[in-house]
């Protein structure tokens, strides 16, 4: 396993939004840091991958530092949901990128606020 770490800064634009976007990444998104500066408190972001859309991790109303580690339900090879047991919990898993980037949109951040976003991803080859 190789980690690193891709830092996203981002400062919001007077209405308090911005969007903001890492370098093109291919791995499995291990970990997101969310570093706060000076976001006003309740600011909302919205993380996905660019190209497909994907969603990484979406949160509202956050007062605080957080780390979160995402990961998406996974499914068999008909399309079905995979389970754990029957008629148990979903099995997760980490999210791939391939040559994506992470985009990273905020609202309610505040007029000319910033914070950070630390993306570590496993690009083991």
């Amino acid at each position: 396993m190789a980690l690193r770490r891709h830092i996203v800064s981002v400062t919001t634009a007077a209405d308090g939004s911005a969007t903001a976007y890492s370098p093109f990444l291919s791995g499995y998104i291990h970990e997101i840091h969310y570093i706060k500066t000076d976001f006003a408190d309740g600011v909302d972001f919205a993380i996905t991958a660019e190209a497909t859309g994907e969603t990484i991790w979406t949160q509202s109303d956050v007062n605080a530092a957080a780390v979160k580690a995402p990961r998406q339900a996974t499914h068999s090879n008909v399309g079905v949901a995979a389970l754990f047991a029957a008629g148990g919990t979903a099995v997760n898993d980490r999210i791939a990128l391939g040559r994506d980037r992470v985009k990273i949109v905020i609202a309610q951040g505040g007029n000319a606020k910033s914070g950070a976003f630390h993306i570590v991803i496993d690009d083991a080859k």
